[in-house]
């Protein structure tokens, strides 16, 4: 993987077979998008994989999920977990009505669930079917969420989802949905060159350490001032949020191609494995140590 081109490298999906022991499922900013000529697309998804985890009835769940700067998304069956609270905003869609716990013991009850950042929770009932959204808090959508979520409460405020949620269609699509509802005067901005090079050198400074904004600013012939509010404005994401994002989803990628836990830490430059352990449990409710063996790659 780390001799093909930046581009390419972010066009591959992830198959992952994971075990994710008593953690919750189911966090970004709008779509993340770059510009060609006058047309603007979506960045390709970073990774996208199986995934399964077990939960307090010692139930198996597994769905699909995909990774990629500011967001981890998942699609399948939603089950019971412990307490437990993340970083990530999470938003919950299904089929059918689930009961989520906070901090109080109050149940909130409903089809969307939105949990805020940090906000400690157990999923007492969940569903057959259901979307799931880790969104980084600073983000556009992870705003707007966690300001929906605060206003109306846990499970009221104007769906997410114009659609019945139905296994047969593409999570992506979902995704595009859901931010589309909670950014929707956010159309997709055309990029400054400094921002679109800065996107390009940030993978290939991951494994030496801390990526400083002001080192990348240096690179692409900004000041940091500057790079730092364009970056913001033109990705959705403050530089050291993408970067962090950016180095979760390299140490995943890593552990796809072969690596162990150690080996792929250094390569998404974290200091240990315990180190990415700490930030997957800070941020997700997660262990990376989930990740198993049973993975493949494929093009996206």
């Amino acid at each position: 993987m780390d001799g093909l081109p930046v581009h390419l490298r972010a066009e591959l999906r992830v198959a992952v077979q994971l075990r994710l022991v008593s953690a919750s499922v189911g966090p970004v900013g709008r779509w993340l998008s770059s510009s060609d000529g006058d047309q603007s697309v979506p960045l390709p998804i970073v990774a996208s994989h199986r995934w399964g985890w077990q939960g307090v009835s010692e139930t198996i769940w597994h769905g699909d999920a995909l990774i990629r700067p500011g967001l981890l998304a998942f699609s399948g069956s939603i089950g019971p977990t412990g307490t437990h609270a993340h970083h990530a905003v999470q938003v919950m869609l299904s089929q059918t009505e689930m009961v989520v716990a906070d901090e109080s013991g109050r149940s909130h009850c409903g089809r969307q669930v939105i949990v805020a950042a940090d906000a400690a929770h157990r999923i007492e009932h969940g569903t057959e079917f259901g979307i799931a959204v880790f969104l980084e808090p600073e983000s556009a959508a992870g705003r707007t969420a966690e300001r929906r979520c605060r206003t109306y409460g846990w499970t009221a405020g104007p769906p997410l989802s114009a659609e019945i949620l139905r296994p047969d269609r593409l999570l992506s699509d979902y995704i595009t949905e859901l931010l589309a509802g909670l950014t929707p005067d956010l159309a997709p901005l055309a990029r400054h060159q400094s921002v679109t090079a800065a996107l390009d050198v940030i993978p290939g400074m991951l494994s030496h350490g801390p990526v400083r904004t002001s080192d990348v600013a240096r690179r692409v012939g900004l000041s940091t001032t500057r790079l730092t509010h364009l970056f913001s404005a033109q990705v959705g994401l403050p530089l050291r949020r993408y970067v962090l994002w950016t180095r979760i989803s390299t140490a995943i990628a890593r552990v796809a191609a072969g690596d162990d836990l150690t080996a792929a830490a250094h390569a998404a430059g974290f200091s240990d494995s315990a180190h990415l352990t700490r930030t997957c449990r800070e941020t997700f409710g997660l262990p990376p140590s989930a990740l198993t063996r049973n993975i493949h790659l494929g093009a996206g």
